[in-house]
């Protein structure tokens, strides 16, 4: 478990080079801004739903 947030991220950005570069790309992008930073959450009564954490555009 990384010691902070930052080292986090870096983790997961190192792992998506991998997938991407493995031809596995099943990262999910913002329809707004195209960036892969997505997290995806419950929306009203259970439904899934996704934000982005660049941009903050939310869909579902």
């Amino acid at each position: 478990m990384p010691a902070s947030i930052i080292g986090g991220v870096d983790r997961l950005s190192d792992e998506a080079a991998m997938r991407e570069r493995a031809g596995r790309r099943t990262l999910l992008n913002c329809p707004s801004c195209g960036s892969a930073h997505v997290a995806q959450v419950l929306g009203d009564n259970g439904g899934i739903s996704y934000v982005c954490t660049a941009c903050g555009h939310s869909w579902s």
